[in-house]
């Protein structure tokens, strides 16, 4: 994840964060969902336009983003909003949304703010359908990709009327991913290797990640936007 920031603009990733690809996972267990909870609080989030979160449900990935949630108590065109982003749509991501609410409430509760329990569940949850995976490896390399071309595209401000136009399944094309997946693979590569010599290992020793380990570092309604 930390490799596909570094390739975002500077200026751009400046009002977005990102959560740790597990997260979400340990925050849906009893024994770590206040240390997450704690995690995410030192984000500062409300702070920033668009907060990045993985999701690994049922051994896919997905992308959460949450739009602008410092935005709830102003009378202003831009309000909060969710945009969940599935390279497998087929698999019905709308299930999620349950367990995306509750994760969203308990932040909100977590940081001692003062919207109602209903203010909070009347925050949208949109489903765009964006370009769709090929294979049933790929999903992580989707979610990394869906990053980097969010922060590159994302506007500044919009409503959940015209939220992002460029939210199509002609978002990027299949040449576009694979480019970007061999960059990140080969980055990932050198970087490692720099680490092994910097360690004054013999580099001989080291075997190049695998495709899966390059991907993500670990391990509503389906809308049209014309």
């Amino acid at each position: 994840m930390e490799d596909v920031w570094s390739k975002t603009s500077e200026e751009k990733r400046k009002s977005c964060a990102y959560f740790d690809s597990l997260w979400f996972s340990l925050y849906k267990e009893d024994n770590t969902k206040a240390k997450v909870l704690q995690w995410i609080k030192n984000k500062e989030i409300f702070s920033k336009n668009y907060i990045f979160v993985p999701m690994v449900c049922w051994g896919h990935w997905n992308l959460l983003i949450l739009c602008h949630f410092g935005e709830m108590d102003r009378l202003r065109t831009r309000r909060p909003c969710m945009l969940l982003l599935d390279s497998l749509l087929g698999l019905e991501p709308k299930r999620l949304e349950p367990d995306i609410r509750r994760f969203v409430f308990d932040i909100f509760e977590s940081e001692g703010r003062n919207e109602s329990r209903k203010c909070i569940s009347d925050i949208p949850l949109l489903i765009p359908k964006v370009p769709q995976q090929r294979s049933g490896d790929e999903c992580g390399s989707y979610v990394l990709y869906f990053i980097y071309r969010f922060i590159e595209s994302a506007p500044d401000n919009f409503t959940q009327q015209g939220y992002p136009y460029f939210l199509t399944e002609e978002w990027f094309t299949e040449d576009d991913f694979d480019n970007f997946s061999l960059e990140i693979e080969s980055f990932s590569k050198n970087k490692k290797l720099s680490e092994v010599e910097s360690q004054g290992m013999d580099t001989a020793e080291y075997s190049s990640p695998s495709p899966v380990e390059c991907k993500i570092q670990t391990g509503s309604n389906i809308i049209d936007i014309d």
